[in-house]
């Protein structure tokens, strides 16, 4: 299935752009996504954590997700 993904902060300036099309199997789990993203793109790992929002909501640990999902990368928050 392909996903779409939005990127925000510094997940966007890691990946180059603001919106990807990622193809991931059918049965894939939040937590599939956020390895094979590491994967395609190593600078991931070097985030203390990236959250992921699944149609506007903090995507589950075990939550599958579906083509028609909309997604999102969500950087570390910093500042005071």
């Amino acid at each position: 299935m392909e996903l779409n993904i939005l990127l925000f902060g510094i997940t966007k300036d890691i990946v180059g752009q603001q919106k990807l099309r990622y193809e991931m199997p059918q049965g894939a789990t939040v937590p599939d996504l956020v390895e094979q993203l590491k994967k395609s793109y190593p600078k991931l790992h070097n985030l203390n954590s990236v959250l992921v929002a699944v149609n506007n909501e903090y995507g589950q640990k075990q939550q599958e997700l579906h083509e028609s999902d909309e997604i999102a990368l969500i950087p570390p928050v910093s500042g005071g």
